[in-house]
């Protein structure tokens, strides 16, 4: 079933104007296409109407909070009121703090330094690396891959029965796999942290740019994401909840901005006093334009509607599996099944191709991007194929470390901008390539699959 006809069996919305619609790239077998980027897990494309708005203030750019110029105030109300549309976008509660950070990932490791001493911190196996490794000074508990929603917080519960719940705990949990796309249940993961007397801070880096994400609703005491998955560019980031372990530690980075206070003692020492308010943790000069485009695409988003982006994004996500259903080379790539909500997030293995191999054909001979390899995710794709040994291929990933078998696989992901016809040629060339091989050859270079300079296949 194409897109088209699926979108003609109700209404939809359009994809939204993001940059790069129209951009072309050259194909190895000759003439150019326009490019297909389906890599929005990664880095979605910027929203058209987030780039004309950071343009629109671009010729206004001043310092921020303690310029007496007309710019300088212009930008500081810009970037204020930015941290409150973010607030809104998140449903944030009164007293919860926004702190503007450059990524997920920054977010994460700044909570992890704002952590009481003797913190226990507990994280499935399965998280990002983001989520994964940030927790180097806490006593982390790994948990195992769950194969169900049910079986996820069940075996949080089991880990927080065995701790002492007068002691602080934190729960780190993504709320959409970067590699599966599949929905977790943040809500009751939530539900049970609390009942055990832990916090829980979600990592929406993959959830906040398709669902809508209530820190009230799914009461989770922090939310981390990108902007750079948001469809904002420049390098931003938020960590937004709770003030307490934020206010209480020691500012993530020293400087300007964090201080309030900074005086000479009579011994030669300085005396600090630092800011209680987000600013404690953005020291330095803020991302301003960062901070504007973010809140610009959480005015977009909102304003086009959740309801009707998931609708358009299920109807393209039915697209490629029902395109692909009947190709059994490809295994698509799931803990909870095939069946569990997800969003536009899909990873599969292609029988009998080295998954470099294969995104490198798409890229080359058909103009679509996707990613290969292990997603920043390692321990949960080696779980997903751990079962499944994949041979390397003539052309692929560097060879696996003694005793470990070759894995890695391909993800395809689209949002609220990725046309229909995107999604149809993706599904043709992945139909293409498995029954008739690539019609170029490829080598490896740099552990990188790239097309061969001696031609075709």
């Amino acid at each position: 079933m194409s897109v088209s006809t699926a979108a003609a069996d109700q209404s939809v919305c359009a994809p939204l104007p993001v940059l790069g619609r129209d951009v072309t790239v050259p194909l190895v077998t000759g003439g150019e296409v326009t490019y297909a980027a389906l890599d929005y897990a990664a880095s979605a494309p910027a929203l058209q109407r987030v780039w004309d708005d950071v343009a629109a203030y671009a010729p206004y750019y001043g310092s921020v909070h303690r310029g007496a110029g007309y710019l300088s105030q212009l930008s500081t109300d810009l970037f204020e009121n930015a941290r409150r549309t973010v607030a809104e976008f998140l449903d944030c509660r009164a007293g919860d703090q926004v702190v503007f950070t450059r990524s997920t990932t920054d977010s994460l490791n700044l909570l992890a330094a704002a952590l009481p001493g003797d913190c226990e911190v507990f994280v499935f196996e399965t998280e990002h690396h983001a989520s994964l490794l940030p927790w180097r000074d806490a006593r982390v508990t790994y948990l195992d891959a769950p194969d169900s929603p049910r079986q996820a917080v069940e075996t949080l519960e089991r880990a927080l029965a065995g701790r002492d719940p007068r002691g602080p705990a934190l729960v780190c949990v993504t709320g959409a796999s970067n590699v599966t796309g599949e929905l977790w249940p943040v809500r009751e993961l939530a539900a049970a942290a609390h009942a055990h007397g832990a916090r829980i801070v979600l990592d929406a880096a993959q959830l906040a740019p398709h669902h809508p994400v209530s820190v009230r609703d799914l009461d989770v005491d922090w939310v981390a994401f990108s902007g750079h998955k948001l469809y904002a560019p420049f390098g931003s980031g938020v960590l937004a909840g709770r003030a307490d372990w934020l206010r209480e530690a020691e500012p993530y980075l020293a400087g300007g901005g964090a201080s309030r206070r900074v005086t000479r003692r009579a011994d030669g020492g300085v005396d600090v006093e630092w800011h209680d308010s987000a600013a404690r943790h953005e020291a330095g000069s803020p991302n301003v334009i960062g901070a504007h485009a973010i809140a610009s695409a959480c005015k977009a988003l909102t304003e086009a509607g959740f309801d009707t982006l998931l609708a358009r994004e299920e109807q393209l996500i039915r697209a490629v599996r029902e395109g692909l259903a009947d190709v059994p080379e490809v295994r698509f790539l799931s803990l909870f099944g095939d069946d569990a909500p997800r969003v536009g997030v899909l990873s599969f293995v292609v029988e009998g191709w080295n998954s470099s191999h294969f995104a490198a054909a798409l890229s080359a001979e058909y103009g679509i991007g996707v990613r290969d390899g292990l997603f920043c995710a390692h321990p949960l794709v080696r779980t997903l194929l751990g079962g499944d040994p994949q041979a390397q291929g003539e052309c692929g990933a560097p060879e696996a470390a003694p005793g470990e078998k070759s894995l890695n696989a391909i993800r395809v992901s689209f949002g609220a901008g990725t046309p229909d016809e995107h999604v149809e040629r993706f599904v043709r060339a992945v139909r293409e390539l498995v029954r008739d091989g690539a019609r170029w050859s490829y080598r490896t270079e740099d552990g990188r699959c790239v097309p061969d300079t001696s031609g075709r296949a």
